[in-house]
């Protein structure tokens, strides 16, 4: 079975099963290519709007609701072309009609940018006016109040349009570096022990990193990062490139800086993500602890890179089949109740998720909320982790399905900020779960192992990486230019702060900042640490309280984006404008730390 799911094969010898149901975008590429010329002919409906949004509440009305639904089709124009173009990055067909809707998309923004500067000029008092006159226009009543909040940084209607036709440019450094890291870039085969070759992909690597063989991680980790550093300029010239297109919108709509362009978009004050920083910086003992702990555990005189995935707990590393993660992940997410869990059996019987890797396909996991029903994809290779993410990825699978289903299209869309908290609540579940029925103490600590494992990627080195992007983006906006080597020196000491004296910080791991997709995602990471301490604190709450928390939770999970990302966290029992959530995650991880040792002593 393992020898199954880390064969990479070509995509036509993958079962149909174990492929995402695609065909229930479009059952043909021609009825795709119909709907993407009817999104592109709305263009001429829409653009005779121009000038007269603010005539009447039912001429504003019937533009944007013309806009949403032309942009649901457009939803399922993307998502088809843009899940194809994944399942083999190679294929130039699929990466052809990505640049097809793309280019569409680009000129409808465009065309309808004089949307915005028009609805920002609507004064508060006649917009009032106008949900009096025609109540429908109560449906966007939300939308255009978040609109309007930023209506300082909204532009004439002329350099609304040009901004948006750059959009297309924008998208390059992006763009560019997906193409390098998940189609181009090839890496030598790592080696093991017995001097077995494996093939080495980005997809292999951290199953590679995770093995007991400490020959095969130390190839794994040199070849890997070797191959980034022979493309070292390259990669810096993209991220480059990256922080500067963000630095020119910030400026041009008026921000400070990128950074509080990126938090006030997703109205989450910037002190969240500083003061996020700060409490971890206070705790970082605790995770120089955690190093040292497993320095000692492995029995090294070295404590290396490619020594902090392997488990700590030799001869429990169990292969899991996808069957039975399936299974496991169903019945640890009880607690959260039957009509939570038929979503999740739907998912699991109607080919949502596309399992295993194959040749070409796009790096790591991730879910797509479409209308019809989410996509999950998956690089599946039966370890502990693997499952963990199939729980993960169906976090974000229901959130995207439980507030597509209960909110209006423009409300439905949930902002970054809460993302990670859905997929981070399920992964805490399934470890209470799969604690809960161990005695075993090897197995414990197996388990234990993991869940530090989850603090130290999740909350640690999350909070580095948010770290890293605060950092080099205001090298950016002080007018410096991201070279290989100013970006190695950086990721590097910041490597040294967060692991500790215990671990060796080498010339390789300063390259890693180089196969991290997210610092494309303008200041994304720090939601993956703050998702897993409201997450934490969730999870504890549905175990404890029970079916009042599930109602709070699952009202959450239906919010979308209906109130502000700190208020739907309110409503669910968790205020992350403090410091608590972290405080209590990272107590906890103090707690686990103490059992660890505790079980590995005896």
């Amino acid at each position: 079975m393992m020898e199954e799911m880390n064969n990479i094969r070509p995509r036509n010898e993958i079962p149909e099963a174990d492929k995402w149901a695609i065909e229930d975008l479009y059952a043909t590429e021609a009825l795709w290519e119909a709907d993407l010329q009817a999104v592109a002919a709305k263009e001429k409906e829409l653009t005779a709007f121009a000038g007269h949004l603010g005539d009447s509440g039912e001429t504003l009305y019937n533009f944007l609701y013309m806009e949403e639904m032309n942009n649901i089709t457009a939803g399922r124009v993307a998502n088809y072309c843009m899940r194809r173009a994944d399942e083999d990055t190679r294929d130039a067909h699929f990466q052809e009609l990505v640049g097809k809707f793309i280019s569409i998309a680009v000129n409808l923004n465009a065309a309808t940018s004089f949307s915005t500067p028009e609805i920002m000029n609507i004064s508060d008092e006649t917009l009032d006016g106008f949900y009096k006159a025609h109540p429908p226009l109560e449906r966007y009543r939300r939308y255009l109040t978040s609109l309007r909040r930023v209506r300082d940084h909204v532009l004439s209607p002329a350099e609304e349009k040009l901004l948006a036709a750059a959009g297309e440019m924008a998208q390059t450094p992006d763009k560019v570096y997906g193409m390098l890291s998940d189609a181009d870039l090839k890496f030598k085969d790592a080696v093991d022990g017995e001097g077995k070759p494996h093939p080495l992909t980005q997809g292999t690597f951290i199953s590679y990193q995770e093995s007991a063989d400490r020959a095969l991680r130390k190839s794994a980790y040199e070849n890997l990062y070797d191959g980034f550093a022979a493309f070292k300029n390259t990669a810096a010239g993209l991220l480059d490139a990256q922080n500067k297109q963000l630095k020119f919108y910030a400026e041009a709509r008026r921000y400070e800086n990128a950074f509080e362009a990126s938090l006030n978009a997703n109205n989450v004050p910037t002190s969240v993500y500083l003061n996020l920083i700060e409490t971890v910086h206070a705790h970082l003992p605790k995770m120089h602890r955690y190093v040292r702990l497993r320095k000692k555990l492995l029995g090294v005189d070295e404590l290396h890179f490619y020594d902090i995935y392997t488990p700590l707990v030799k001869d429990v590393d169990k292969k899991i089949p996808y069957e039975q993660a399936k299974q496991t992940v169903y019945d640890a997410l009880a607690p959260m109740g039957e009509s939570y869990r038929a979503i999740l059996k739907e998912g699991f019987d109607n080919r949502w998720i596309d399992v295993y890797q194959n040749e070409g396909k796009r790096s790591g996991a991730y879910s797509a909320g479409a209308l019809v029903h989410p996509y999950v994809m998956l690089n599946y290779t039966g370890t502990l982790d693997s499952q963990f993410t199939l729980a993960h990825e169906m976090g974000h699978a229901l959130h995207s399905y439980l507030s597509n289903k209960t909110q209006n299209h423009v409300d439905a869309g949930y902002v970054i900020f809460v993302a990670e908290v859905a997929s981070t609540c399920n992964e805490a579940l399934l470890m209470e779960y799969l604690l809960a029925r161990t005695t075993d103490k090897k197995e414990r600590a197996y388990l234990l192992n993991h869940f530090l494992e989850q603090f130290k990627g999740t909350l640690y080195r999350q909070v580095m990486f948010a770290e890293f992007e605060l950092n080099i983006g205001k090298m950016v906006s002080e007018g410096k230019t991201l070279t290989a080597d100013t970006l190695c020196q950086e990721y590097r000491r910041l490597n040294e702060m967060y692991f500790g004296p215990d671990m060796v910080v080498d010339d390789r791991i300063a390259m890693e900042w180089a196969r991290i997709p997210h610092f494309y995602y303008d200041y994304y990471v720090f939601q993956y640490a703050t998702g897993y301490s409201a997450a934490i604190a969730l999870s504890r709450r549905i175990l404890s309280e029970g079916d009042s928390a599930v109602q709070d939770y699952l009202q959450f999970l239906s919010g979308g984006c209906s109130k502000s990302p700190i208020d739907l966290l309110k409503g669910a029992g968790v205020d992350m404008t403090t410091p608590a959530p972290v405080e209590e995650a990272l107590a906890l991880f103090d707690r686990l730390l103490d059992e660890m040792e505790a079980l590995t002593e005896e």
